[in-house]
Order: C-alpha cells, then sequence, then structure tokens
C-alpha cells in the first residue's frame, strides 16, 4: 500500500517562496511517477507539476512554469516542490500523487495515489 505525506506548506507573503515536500512509503524500487495538483477553495483540483522516476522528465501546468521547480530523491523516497514568486492566486490545498508506471500525465483520474494535502496560503 502506498502512502503519500506532504509537509511544508504554510503562509507566505506575495514574492515568497515556499518548499513542500511529500515522502512515499510502500513503492518498490523507485516506484512510479510522482507529482503534484492543487485545489483552490470552489475551484477544481488542477494539475501543478510532475517527475518521471529518473527526475530528468519534467511537466508543469503553464500557470506554475518558470516559478515552481519539482525534483525528487529516489534515495529518500520523497518529491520536492519548490514554489517561488508566490501568488494570491497560488492559495490552494496542495496534493503529492503518485503512480505505478512512469508515464507523465496532467489528468486527475491518471494518478492513483493521493496524499491528504498541505495549505498554501499566500497574502498580497
Amino acid at each position: 500500500q502506498v502512502q503519500l505525506l506532504e509537509s511544508g506548506g504554510g503562509l507566505v507573503q506575495a514574492e515568497g517562496s515556499l518548499r513542500l515536500s511529500c515522502a512515499a512509503s510502500g513503492y518498490t524500487d523507485d516506484g512510479g511517477a510522482m507529482g503534484w495538483f492543487r485545489q483552490a477553495p470552489g475551484k477544481e483540483r488542477e494539475f501543478v507539476a510532475a517527475v518521471d522516476v529518473s527526475g530528468h522528465i519534467r511537466l508543469y501546468a503553464g500557470s506554475v512554469e518558470g516559478r515552481f521547480t519539482i525534483t525528487r530523491d529516489n534515495a529518500k523516497n520523497t518529491v520536492y516542490l519548490q514554489l517561488s514568486s508566490l501568488k494570491p492566486d497560488d492559495t490552494a490545498v496542495y496534493f503529492c500523487v503518485g503512480r505505478d508506471n512512469d508515464v507523465l500525465t496532467k489528468e486527475t483520474d491518471g494518478w492513483r495515489y493521493w496524499g491528504q494535502g498541505t495549505q498554501v496560503t499566500v497574502s498580497s
């Protein structure tokens, strides 16, 4: 049973930075692709970023490309999301996701494993 545990959320001012972490347990070997989604109040859950097992192939939503960076450390079974140049519109609950294969997708239904989420609040 794969479990994902996020940490690192909080309150930050606009233009500030945060780093989110997601510790995975239950994967065999290096696991599969991992990523992040977010959901703002009253909005649908949306894709943010994803990374393949090697860490070299990354996919970003257009709204965060150039501001957010996803990385992973397979030795620690952890994926990170560095959030920079934050805007109030980035306020949301951020969810870590994982899947068993190494194919990146922006589709919500394409991710099997979900964490509980961590709140990120950006003040103006």
